[in-house]
């Protein structure tokens, strides 16, 4: 079983990135697969809302960018990770218009297979960020995997990180959390409403 690791930071060697490595590192030591792509630091275009990803083979018709890179890959992995920086109380606005993006144009791939989300800080705004990543995941009846404590990591400078002793380890239970859930289900994605179709509505008619 394979879990898809995706590192939301422009710093490719950042904070973000020490946290998602602990997290694959421990899965490693339980047996899982895991890959980690980085969204990079260049520029990334917001969902315009045209609805032509729908005609396009589950691909959004921005090619210029990660994000078809990613949603390529949930079809491949049984799980997903997502971690971000901590930028003004949210997660980084350039991981949140990829995500939002690849789960629209390919949601159907990654949908009820087990996902979380690692938040990383200076000081505050982690909780914020943590609950806006996880959002997402409860819409596409994906199972969130928790761990000892809040999926938050503190550090400013590049390499600090590692000295969070908590956040690491909350990153190693995450991590044999994720790996438990993986082999207790086979990988095997949540049914979620199963046949049934949605019932979808609208407050104004």
């Amino acid at each position: 079983m394979k879990v898809l690791l995706i590192n939301g930071s422009p710093r490719p060697e950042g904070n973000t990135a020490l946290a998602l490595a602990e997290i694959a590192k421990q899965l490693a030591l339980n047996g899982i697969e895991s890959e980690t792509v980085w969204i990079d630091n260049k520029p990334v275009r917001g969902c315009i809302a045209c609805g032509a990803c729908k005609n396009n083979q589950g691909a959004c018709i921005f090619t210029d960018d990660v994000c078809n890179t990613i949603s390529e890959k949930f079809a491949e992995v049984d799980a997903l990770i997502v971690g971000s920086p901590v930028y003004y109380g949210q997660p980084n606005g350039a991981l949140m218009a990829v995500l939002q993006r690849a789960f629209y144009s390919n949601g159907a791939s990654i949908q009820g297979k087990p996902a979380a989300a690692v938040a990383v800080c200076r000081r505050g705004g982690a909780t914020a960020s943590f609950e806006t990543l996880n959002l997402p995941f409860q819409m596409l009846n994906m199972p969130i995997v928790t761990s000892q404590y809040w999926n938050i990591v503190y550090g400013r400078e590049p390499g600090q990180a590692a000295l969070d002793e908590e956040g690491m380890q909350t990153m190693r239970a995450l991590a044999n959390n994720m790996a438990w859930l993986l082999k207790s289900t086979g990988g095997k994605p949540a049914p979620g409403r199963g046949d049934e179709p949605w019932a979808g509505m609208h407050f104004i008619r």
